[in-house]
Protein backbone atom coordinates (compact mmCIF):
# COMPACT_ATOMS: atom_id res chain seq x y z
CA UNK A 1 0.00 0.00 0.00
CA UNK A 2 1.47 3.63 -1.24
CA UNK A 3 0.85 6.16 2.21
CA UNK A 4 1.08 9.92 1.31
CA UNK A 5 2.37 12.10 4.00
CA UNK A 6 4.91 14.92 4.65
CA UNK A 7 5.89 13.98 8.38
CA UNK A 8 4.94 11.23 10.20
CA UNK A 9 5.63 13.16 13.20
CA UNK A 10 2.79 15.53 11.93
CA UNK A 11 0.34 17.80 13.85
CA UNK A 12 -3.23 18.30 13.51
CA UNK A 13 -5.20 19.65 10.78
CA UNK A 14 -5.32 23.24 10.70
CA UNK A 15 -8.07 25.13 9.94
CA UNK A 16 -6.90 26.12 6.97
CA UNK A 17 -6.02 22.53 5.60
CA UNK A 18 -9.65 21.30 7.16
CA UNK A 19 -11.22 23.83 4.78
CA UNK A 20 -9.37 22.93 1.72
CA UNK A 21 -10.09 19.52 2.43
CA UNK A 22 -13.86 20.14 2.80
CA UNK A 23 -13.58 22.52 -0.42
CA UNK A 24 -12.22 19.76 -1.99
CA UNK A 25 -15.38 17.39 -0.96
CA UNK A 26 -17.62 19.88 -1.82
CA UNK A 27 -16.49 19.62 -5.77
CA UNK A 28 -17.33 16.17 -5.35
CA UNK A 29 -14.88 15.53 -8.94
CA UNK A 30 -11.93 13.32 -8.13
CA UNK A 31 -10.74 14.35 -11.58
CA UNK A 32 -10.68 18.26 -10.36
CA UNK A 33 -9.41 17.16 -6.93
CA UNK A 34 -6.48 15.89 -8.30
CA UNK A 35 -5.30 18.36 -10.64
CA UNK A 36 -5.86 20.96 -8.00
CA UNK A 37 -2.79 18.82 -6.15
CA UNK A 38 -1.19 18.17 -9.16
CA UNK A 39 -1.25 22.16 -9.52
CA UNK A 40 -0.46 22.65 -5.64
CA UNK A 41 2.12 20.09 -4.80
CA UNK A 42 5.43 18.92 -6.13
CA UNK A 43 5.21 14.79 -5.03
CA UNK A 44 8.63 13.29 -4.02
CA UNK A 45 9.13 9.57 -3.47
CA UNK A 46 10.88 8.02 -1.05
CA UNK A 47 11.81 4.24 -1.50
CA UNK A 48 13.48 2.97 1.27
CA UNK A 49 13.34 -0.74 3.07
CA UNK A 50 11.04 -0.32 6.49
CA UNK A 51 10.70 -3.61 7.24
CA UNK A 52 13.12 -6.61 6.63
CA UNK A 53 17.02 -6.95 7.16
CA UNK A 54 17.65 -3.94 5.63
CA UNK A 55 15.44 -1.60 8.09
CA UNK A 56 18.14 -0.85 10.20
CA UNK A 57 19.48 1.42 8.22
CA UNK A 58 17.07 2.75 6.02
CA UNK A 59 14.21 3.64 7.92
CA UNK A 60 16.25 6.89 9.05
CA UNK A 61 16.61 7.47 5.17
CA UNK A 62 13.14 7.89 4.56
CA UNK A 63 12.92 10.03 7.99
CA UNK A 64 15.68 12.13 6.95
CA UNK A 65 13.78 12.99 3.41
CA UNK A 66 10.60 13.53 5.51
CA UNK A 67 12.80 16.19 7.08
CA UNK A 68 14.04 17.99 4.30
CA UNK A 69 10.85 18.26 2.66
CA UNK A 70 9.78 19.91 6.05
CA UNK A 71 12.42 22.07 5.87
CA UNK A 72 11.95 22.84 2.47
CA UNK A 73 8.01 23.33 2.82
CA UNK A 74 8.96 26.05 5.83
CA UNK A 75 10.66 27.91 2.97
CA UNK A 76 7.65 28.36 0.81
CA UNK A 77 8.24 25.15 -1.32
CA UNK A 78 10.28 25.43 -4.73
CA UNK A 79 9.08 27.94 -7.55
CA UNK A 80 5.88 28.48 -5.17
CA UNK A 81 4.79 24.65 -4.50
CA UNK A 82 5.16 23.19 -1.82
CA UNK A 83 6.48 19.30 -1.37
CA UNK A 84 4.17 16.07 -0.60
CA UNK A 85 6.30 12.95 0.35
CA UNK A 86 5.04 9.96 -1.02
CA UNK A 87 6.52 6.82 0.95
CA UNK A 88 6.53 3.18 -0.18
CA UNK A 89 8.16 0.12 1.62
CA UNK A 90 9.85 -2.15 -0.61
CA UNK A 91 10.33 -4.26 2.51
CA UNK A 92 14.34 -5.11 1.77
CA UNK A 93 12.78 -7.61 -1.30
CA UNK A 94 14.65 -6.58 -4.04
CA UNK A 95 12.33 -7.47 -6.92
CA UNK A 96 9.81 -5.12 -4.82
CA UNK A 97 11.58 -2.25 -5.19
CA UNK A 98 10.85 -2.22 -8.65
CA UNK A 99 7.41 -2.56 -8.08
CA UNK A 100 7.18 0.08 -6.34
CA UNK A 101 9.15 2.46 -8.37
CA UNK A 102 6.78 1.82 -10.85
CA UNK A 103 3.80 2.90 -9.31
CA UNK A 104 5.45 6.08 -7.63
CA UNK A 105 6.43 7.36 -10.97
CA UNK A 106 3.45 6.05 -12.93
CA UNK A 107 0.51 5.92 -10.12
CA UNK A 108 1.54 8.46 -7.75
CA UNK A 109 3.59 10.82 -11.02
CA UNK A 110 6.22 11.88 -8.28
CA UNK A 111 9.15 13.85 -9.62
CA UNK A 112 11.93 12.75 -8.07
CA UNK A 113 12.94 9.55 -6.10
CA UNK A 114 15.07 9.37 -2.90
CA UNK A 115 15.49 5.71 -2.34
CA UNK A 116 17.38 2.43 -2.14
CA UNK A 117 20.55 1.35 -0.07
CA UNK A 118 22.02 -2.07 -1.83
CA UNK A 119 23.22 -2.57 -5.35
CA UNK A 120 20.87 -4.97 -5.91
CA UNK A 121 17.77 -2.50 -5.40
CA UNK A 122 19.53 0.08 -7.28
CA UNK A 123 20.01 -2.30 -10.14
CA UNK A 124 16.05 -3.94 -9.96
CA UNK A 125 15.22 -0.37 -10.09
CA UNK A 126 17.28 1.28 -12.69
CA UNK A 127 15.31 -0.46 -15.86
CA UNK A 128 12.58 1.24 -14.45
CA UNK A 129 13.75 4.59 -13.94
CA UNK A 130 15.52 4.39 -17.98
CA UNK A 131 12.45 3.29 -19.22
CA UNK A 132 10.03 5.80 -17.43
CA UNK A 133 12.84 8.66 -17.53
CA UNK A 134 12.55 9.65 -14.41
CA UNK A 135 15.19 10.47 -11.61
CA UNK A 136 16.77 8.51 -8.74
CA UNK A 137 18.90 10.27 -6.24
CA UNK A 138 21.26 7.01 -4.64
CA UNK A 139 22.95 7.81 -1.44
CA UNK A 140 24.92 4.91 -0.41
CA UNK A 141 28.12 4.11 -0.97
CA UNK A 142 28.59 1.39 -3.72
CA UNK A 143 31.00 -0.42 -6.06
CA UNK A 144 30.93 1.96 -8.72
CA UNK A 145 31.44 0.87 -12.44
CA UNK A 146 27.96 2.73 -13.28
CA UNK A 147 27.03 5.72 -14.26
CA UNK A 148 23.22 6.63 -15.80
CA UNK A 149 21.75 9.29 -17.13
CA UNK A 150 18.54 9.07 -14.50
CA UNK A 151 20.86 8.36 -11.34
CA UNK A 152 22.52 10.45 -9.60
CA UNK A 153 24.92 9.01 -6.84
CA UNK A 154 25.61 11.11 -4.17
CA UNK A 155 27.20 7.86 -1.73
CA UNK A 156 30.95 7.39 -1.99
CA UNK A 157 32.46 5.67 -5.27
CA UNK A 158 35.07 3.06 -4.65
CA UNK A 159 38.48 6.13 -4.81
CA UNK A 160 35.93 7.62 -2.18
CA UNK A 161 36.36 5.54 0.83
CA UNK A 162 37.30 1.88 -0.18
CA UNK A 163 40.94 2.95 -1.95
CA UNK A 164 41.59 5.56 0.83
CA UNK A 165 40.66 3.17 3.71
CA UNK A 166 43.15 0.62 1.86
CA UNK A 167 46.09 3.23 2.23
CA UNK A 168 45.50 4.05 5.88
CA UNK A 169 45.81 0.53 6.63
CA UNK A 170 48.79 0.05 5.15
CA UNK A 171 50.58 3.32 5.59
CA UNK A 172 49.63 3.96 8.84
CA UNK A 173 48.56 0.71 10.25
CA UNK A 174 51.27 -1.06 8.48
CA UNK A 175 48.39 -4.22 7.25
CA UNK A 176 50.49 -6.82 5.50
CA UNK A 177 47.54 -9.57 5.59
CA UNK A 178 44.20 -9.31 4.71
CA UNK A 179 40.43 -10.09 4.61
CA UNK A 180 37.74 -8.89 2.37
CA UNK A 181 34.19 -9.89 4.43
CA UNK A 182 31.47 -9.27 2.75
CA UNK A 183 27.61 -9.94 2.00
CA UNK A 184 26.68 -11.75 -0.96
CA UNK A 185 25.82 -9.59 -3.44
CA UNK A 186 26.72 -7.08 -6.43
CA UNK A 187 28.70 -4.32 -4.00
CA UNK A 188 30.88 -6.60 -1.66
CA UNK A 189 31.86 -8.84 -4.78
CA UNK A 190 32.42 -5.49 -7.12
CA UNK A 191 34.55 -3.72 -4.30
CA UNK A 192 36.45 -6.69 -3.58
CA UNK A 193 37.54 -7.16 -6.73
CA UNK A 194 38.42 -3.78 -7.17
CA UNK A 195 40.44 -3.59 -3.90
CA UNK A 196 42.41 -7.63 -4.81
CA UNK A 197 43.27 -5.56 -7.82
CA UNK A 198 44.46 -2.62 -5.58
CA UNK A 199 46.22 -4.72 -3.24
CA UNK A 200 48.41 -6.86 -5.55
CA UNK A 201 48.61 -3.44 -7.40
CA UNK A 202 51.00 -2.73 -4.69
CA UNK A 203 53.16 -6.03 -4.09
CA UNK A 204 50.68 -7.91 -1.45
CA UNK A 205 50.38 -11.91 -2.65
CA UNK A 206 47.48 -14.01 -3.21
CA UNK A 207 48.10 -15.77 -0.26
CA UNK A 208 47.74 -12.74 1.84
CA UNK A 209 44.80 -12.33 0.78
CA UNK A 210 41.64 -13.79 2.22
CA UNK A 211 37.71 -13.53 0.55
CA UNK A 212 34.82 -14.35 2.68
CA UNK A 213 31.12 -13.73 1.64
CA UNK A 214 27.98 -14.41 4.12
CA UNK A 215 23.62 -14.28 2.96
CA UNK A 216 22.11 -11.13 4.29
CA UNK A 217 21.42 -11.46 7.79
CA UNK A 218 24.03 -13.97 8.25
CA UNK A 219 24.02 -14.90 12.19
CA UNK A 220 26.78 -17.46 13.05
CA UNK A 221 30.12 -16.33 13.02
CA UNK A 222 31.72 -18.68 15.01
CA UNK A 223 34.06 -20.46 12.13
CA UNK A 224 34.26 -17.83 9.88
CA UNK A 225 35.74 -15.82 12.85
CA UNK A 226 37.41 -18.75 13.69
CA UNK A 227 39.21 -18.22 10.32
CA UNK A 228 40.37 -14.71 10.37
CA UNK A 229 41.75 -15.44 13.51
CA UNK A 230 43.90 -18.27 12.67
CA UNK A 231 44.44 -16.26 8.92
CA UNK A 232 45.70 -12.91 11.47
CA UNK A 233 47.99 -15.97 13.33
CA UNK A 234 50.70 -15.79 10.70
CA UNK A 235 52.95 -13.27 12.29
CA UNK A 236 52.13 -10.31 9.98
CA UNK A 237 49.99 -7.43 10.82
CA UNK A 238 46.44 -8.67 9.29
CA UNK A 239 43.12 -6.44 8.96
CA UNK A 240 39.42 -7.29 7.60
CA UNK A 241 37.62 -4.54 4.74
CA UNK A 242 34.80 -5.21 5.50
CA UNK A 243 31.40 -4.65 3.18
CA UNK A 244 28.81 -6.82 5.52
CA UNK A 245 25.78 -4.95 5.30
CA UNK A 246 22.74 -5.02 7.84
CA UNK A 247 21.43 -6.06 10.61
CA UNK A 248 24.45 -9.47 10.28
CA UNK A 249 26.81 -6.39 11.63
CA UNK A 250 25.63 -6.85 15.07
CA UNK A 251 26.48 -10.52 16.15
CA UNK A 252 29.86 -10.17 13.72
CA UNK A 253 31.11 -8.00 15.87
CA UNK A 254 29.75 -9.80 18.74
CA UNK A 255 31.24 -12.68 18.09
CA UNK A 256 34.86 -10.89 17.51
CA UNK A 257 34.90 -9.90 21.00
CA UNK A 258 33.51 -13.77 22.17
CA UNK A 259 37.06 -15.16 20.46
CA UNK A 260 39.30 -12.28 22.09
CA UNK A 261 39.77 -10.63 18.81
CA UNK A 262 40.85 -6.83 19.52
CA UNK A 263 41.05 -3.84 17.55
CA UNK A 264 44.55 -3.60 18.38
CA UNK A 265 45.13 -7.12 17.00
CA UNK A 266 42.99 -7.24 13.96
CA UNK A 267 41.22 -4.09 13.14
CA UNK A 268 38.31 -4.17 11.10
CA UNK A 269 37.14 -0.98 9.02
CA UNK A 270 33.62 -0.85 7.68
CA UNK A 271 32.48 0.45 4.92
CA UNK A 272 28.52 -0.16 6.02
CA UNK A 273 28.70 0.36 10.17
CA UNK A 274 27.85 3.97 11.03
CA UNK A 275 26.13 5.96 13.92
CA UNK A 276 22.57 4.57 13.20
CA UNK A 277 23.80 1.09 13.05
CA UNK A 278 25.75 1.52 16.39
CA UNK A 279 22.59 3.58 18.17
CA UNK A 280 21.34 1.10 20.89
CA UNK A 281 23.51 -2.08 20.88
CA UNK A 282 26.93 -2.95 22.93
CA UNK A 283 29.41 -1.50 21.23
CA UNK A 284 32.31 -3.04 23.63
CA UNK A 285 33.15 -5.32 21.04
CA UNK A 286 33.64 -2.95 18.04
CA UNK A 287 35.59 -0.15 20.31
CA UNK A 288 38.70 0.78 18.60
CA UNK A 289 37.54 -0.51 15.15
CA UNK A 290 36.93 1.48 12.50
CA UNK A 291 34.70 3.44 9.44
CA UNK A 292 35.53 4.96 6.26
CA UNK A 293 32.74 7.13 5.56
CA UNK A 294 32.60 10.86 4.08
CA UNK A 295 31.05 12.29 6.96
CA UNK A 296 30.50 11.15 11.10
CA UNK A 297 28.42 13.10 13.48
CA UNK A 298 31.23 13.97 15.74
CA UNK A 299 32.95 16.21 13.47
CA UNK A 300 32.89 19.55 14.77
CA UNK A 301 31.57 22.32 11.96
CA UNK A 302 28.58 25.05 12.38
CA UNK A 303 26.96 23.67 9.62
CA UNK A 304 26.63 19.85 11.18
CA UNK A 305 25.77 21.32 14.27
CA UNK A 306 23.01 23.33 12.81
CA UNK A 307 21.58 19.77 11.27
CA UNK A 308 22.23 17.74 14.28
CA UNK A 309 20.02 20.30 16.39
CA UNK A 310 16.73 20.65 13.52
CA UNK A 311 17.40 16.84 13.01
CA UNK A 312 16.49 16.23 16.68
CA UNK A 313 13.74 18.99 16.93
CA UNK A 314 11.95 17.22 14.08
CA UNK A 315 12.39 13.80 14.99
CA UNK A 316 11.65 14.91 19.46
CA UNK A 317 14.54 13.18 20.01
CA UNK A 318 17.39 14.66 21.55
CA UNK A 319 19.16 11.45 21.06
CA UNK A 320 18.79 11.05 17.54
CA UNK A 321 21.77 10.30 15.71
CA UNK A 322 23.29 11.32 11.98
CA UNK A 323 24.90 9.40 9.92
CA UNK A 324 26.97 9.31 6.30
CA UNK A 325 23.69 8.30 4.04
CA UNK A 326 22.29 10.82 5.55
CA UNK A 327 24.04 13.54 4.95
CA UNK A 328 24.49 12.34 1.14
CA UNK A 329 20.77 12.45 1.23
CA UNK A 330 21.04 16.18 2.68
CA UNK A 331 23.53 17.05 -0.60
CA UNK A 332 21.53 15.22 -3.11
CA UNK A 333 17.74 17.39 -1.80
CA UNK A 334 19.53 20.18 -2.14
CA UNK A 335 20.89 19.74 -5.17
CA UNK A 336 17.72 18.05 -6.76
CA UNK A 337 15.87 21.88 -5.21
CA UNK A 338 18.55 24.06 -7.25
CA UNK A 339 18.20 22.00 -10.30
CA UNK A 340 14.41 22.29 -9.90
CA UNK A 341 14.94 26.08 -9.35
CA UNK A 342 17.67 26.72 -12.11
CA UNK A 343 15.29 24.45 -15.00
CA UNK A 344 12.01 26.35 -13.31
CA UNK A 345 10.72 23.19 -13.78
CA UNK A 346 10.31 19.61 -12.31
CA UNK A 347 10.20 18.08 -15.76
CA UNK A 348 13.02 14.91 -15.96
CA UNK A 349 15.47 16.01 -18.95
CA UNK A 350 15.30 20.06 -17.68
CA UNK A 351 16.47 18.65 -14.08
CA UNK A 352 18.74 16.22 -15.42
CA UNK A 353 20.42 18.86 -17.69
CA UNK A 354 20.43 21.29 -14.92
CA UNK A 355 22.48 19.12 -12.25
CA UNK A 356 25.60 18.93 -13.09
CA UNK A 357 27.52 22.02 -12.04
CA UNK A 358 25.26 22.02 -9.53
CA UNK A 359 27.14 22.62 -5.80
CA UNK A 360 25.36 22.53 -2.18
CA UNK A 361 27.12 22.81 1.27
CA UNK A 362 28.23 19.37 3.04
CA UNK A 363 27.71 19.09 6.64
CA UNK A 364 31.38 19.09 7.53
CA UNK A 365 32.73 22.22 6.63
CA UNK A 366 32.93 22.14 2.83
CA UNK A 367 30.65 22.33 -0.97
CA UNK A 368 30.38 19.53 -2.85
CA UNK A 369 29.77 19.37 -6.58
CA UNK A 370 27.67 17.18 -9.01
CA UNK A 371 30.08 16.32 -11.81
CA UNK A 372 29.15 15.36 -15.16
CA UNK A 373 29.21 11.80 -14.63
CA UNK A 374 26.85 12.07 -12.13
CA UNK A 375 28.59 11.75 -8.94
CA UNK A 376 29.63 14.44 -6.76
CA UNK A 377 32.93 15.36 -4.79
CA UNK A 378 33.46 14.44 -1.20
CA UNK A 379 35.84 14.47 1.94
CA UNK A 380 36.98 10.89 2.87
CA UNK A 381 37.32 10.14 7.06
CA UNK A 382 38.69 7.59 8.76
CA UNK A 383 37.11 7.23 12.29
CA UNK A 384 37.43 5.16 15.32
CA UNK A 385 33.98 3.51 16.57
CA UNK A 386 34.06 5.02 20.54
CA UNK A 387 31.91 3.57 23.72
CA UNK A 388 29.15 6.16 23.02
CA UNK A 389 28.89 4.74 19.62
CA UNK A 390 30.23 7.59 17.62
CA UNK A 391 33.75 8.31 16.01
CA UNK A 392 36.88 9.89 16.55
CA UNK A 393 38.32 10.95 13.45
CA UNK A 394 41.99 9.47 13.09
CA UNK A 395 42.50 10.51 9.30
CA UNK A 396 41.13 12.70 6.54
CA UNK A 397 42.18 13.79 2.93
CA UNK A 398 43.93 16.64 2.46
CA UNK A 399 40.67 17.67 -0.21
CA UNK A 400 37.09 16.67 -1.58
CA UNK A 401 37.70 13.99 -3.56
CA UNK A 402 35.77 13.68 -7.56
CA UNK A 403 34.11 10.56 -7.68
CA UNK A 404 34.90 7.83 -10.11
CA UNK A 405 32.33 6.52 -12.34
CA UNK A 406 34.41 3.29 -13.46
CA UNK A 407 37.47 1.88 -11.76
CA UNK A 408 41.31 2.27 -12.90
CA UNK A 409 42.12 -0.95 -10.93
CA UNK A 410 39.62 -2.84 -13.64
CA UNK A 411 40.78 -4.11 -16.84
CA UNK A 412 37.27 -3.42 -18.45
CA UNK A 413 36.76 0.13 -16.93
CA UNK A 414 40.27 1.59 -16.11
CA UNK A 415 39.46 3.21 -19.92
CA UNK A 416 36.05 4.53 -19.12
CA UNK A 417 33.93 7.77 -17.94
CA UNK A 418 31.17 8.96 -17.36
CA UNK A 419 30.11 12.28 -19.18
CA UNK A 420 26.37 13.27 -19.30
CA UNK A 421 27.01 17.03 -20.50
CA UNK A 422 30.19 16.76 -23.16
CA UNK A 423 29.73 13.38 -24.35
CA UNK A 424 26.07 12.07 -23.54
CA UNK A 425 27.20 9.01 -22.52
CA UNK A 426 28.18 7.00 -19.31
CA UNK A 427 30.69 5.12 -20.33
CA UNK A 428 32.64 6.81 -22.65
CA UNK A 429 36.06 4.64 -23.50
CA UNK A 430 39.11 7.49 -24.00
CA UNK A 431 41.00 5.01 -25.98
CA UNK A 432 38.55 3.95 -28.83
CA UNK A 433 36.72 7.27 -28.09
CA UNK A 434 33.16 5.37 -28.58
CA UNK A 435 30.42 5.76 -26.26
CA UNK A 436 29.19 1.97 -25.07
CA UNK A 437 32.51 0.23 -24.08
CA UNK A 438 30.67 -1.58 -21.13
CA UNK A 439 27.51 -1.07 -18.66
CA UNK A 440 25.30 1.83 -18.79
Amino acid sequence: MIRHFTNQFSKPLSRRSLMAAATGLALGLSAVSGARAADDTIKVGVLHSLSGTMAISETTLKDTVLFMIDEQNKKGGINGKKLEAVVVDPASNWPLFAEKARELITKEKVAVVFGCWTSVSRKSVLPVFKELNSILFYPVQYEGEESERNVFYTGAAPNQQAIPAVDYLMKDEKVKRWVLAGTDYVYPRTTNKILEAYLKSKGVKQEDIMINYTPFGHSDWQTIVADIKKFGSAGKKTAVVSTINGDANVPFYKELGNQGIKATDIPVVAFSVGEEELAGIDTKPLLGHLAAWNYFQSIKDPENEKFIKAWQAFTKNPKRVTNDPMEATVIGFNMWVKAVEKAKSIEADKVIDALPGIEAKNLTGGTSKMLPNHHITKPVFIGEIKGNGQFDVVWKTPALVAGDAWSKELDGSKDLIGDWVGKKCGNYNTKTNKCGGQGS
